[in-house]
């Protein structure tokens, strides 16, 4: 029998919820970064329509390891960087085990952006660009399965199987065909991620350590809030690559776009072409970075550095 909209199973612990058209940011941890809007854009403890439950109680839900079921078609941006306990809420800014998200519809893009635990099961269809996600040989009958990449790469896979990706020891290859957001955020680990194919946005947002090298075009944000480790571009890029950069480095072998390293705090960018913005300029490669190009395989003609 169908539950009413809003009904907890106190049984399973299952937190339910019916949505009657599609409903943006549902397990969003940022609340649609709500410290830019302050509350313009999405109140936490607004209802989510139709529901006597609201989008910070799905998050407290999940934050206390539970599951959240959705009958019907679910908006942009669900589980938006799950599993990270939020500096801005008071929390750790580490990540957090986190429960389940279960939904019988179909999902909008970019689902799972920023993403670092959790798991997310799917009936329908879902839509791309999807986050930082990769896809599991589900033990859910007629659901797809994902977890993040980045929680893939710091803990294993733990028996499950990967779809169109392949881990070997600290490297991680994904050639699934599915277009991502923020591949590789909040990396912390000693490991190597690669991705063949374009990407979308925010490559490597918020890494501290590890590589990520995409073996094609990625779009803006590419190392954005960049804290430590390496992000390669075999490719070009959209505008606003390493905005906000911390330190760490990023090579981009083809144009790095427009406004580069807008706002950047340190850190070097290696590219072939670009636009930057103060305070990053323009400077000649030294035998230092050359050198580095040709640890990493490039030839450092046409290379420039920006800092």
């Amino acid at each position: 029998m169908f539950k009413i909209f809003g009904k907890k199973d106190e049984k399973e612990d299952i937190l339910e919820i019916v949505l009657k058209e599609e409903v943006d940011c549902v397990g969003d941890f940022t609340y649609n970064f709500y410290w830019q809007h302050q509350g313009e854009k999405m109140d936490p403890d607004e209802k989510i329509p139709g529901n006597d439950y609201s989008f910070r109680d799905v998050v407290e839900h999940l934050k206390a390891k539970k599951t959240i079921k959705i009958r019907g078609d679910v908006g942009h941006r669900l589980c938006s960087s799950m599993g990270v306990d939020i500096k801005y809420f008071g929390g750790s800014g580490q990540d957090i085990e986190v429960g389940t998200v279960i939904v019988e519809g179909n999902v909008d893009s970019r689902m799972g952006i920023s993403m670092v635990q959790g798991t997310i099961y799917i009936k329908g269809e879902l839509k791309t660009p999807v986050g930082n996600l990769l896809e599991l040989e589900s033990d859910k009958k007629g659901y797809r399965k994902f977890k993040s990449i980045t929680d893939i790469i710091k803990n294993g896979l733990k028996g499950e199987k990967l779809v169109g990706a392949r881990l070997s020891g600290n490297q991680l290859v994904i050639n699934d065909g599915m277009v991502k957001d923020t591949v590789g955020a909040r990396l912390d680990e000693d490991a190597e991620i690669v991705m063949e194919g374009d990407v979308d946005l925010s490559t490597g947002i918020l890494m501290r350590q590890g590589r990520v090298i995409i073996n094609g075009n990625a779009g803006k944000n590419t190392g954005a809030l960049l804290n430590g480790g390496t992000v390669v571009i075999n490719g070009n890029c959209d505008d606003f690559t390493a905005i906000e950069m911390i330190k760490g480095l990023v090579i981009v072998n083809g144009d790095a776009g427009k406004f580069l390293g807008a706002q950047k705090k340190n850190g070097k960018i290696l590219a072939k072409k670009g636009s930057p913005i103060p305070p990053t300029t323009k400077k000649k490669l030294d035998e230092t970075d050359k050198k580095l190009l040709l640890q990493w395989g490039y030839n450092p003609h046409h290379f420039q550095t920006l800092e």
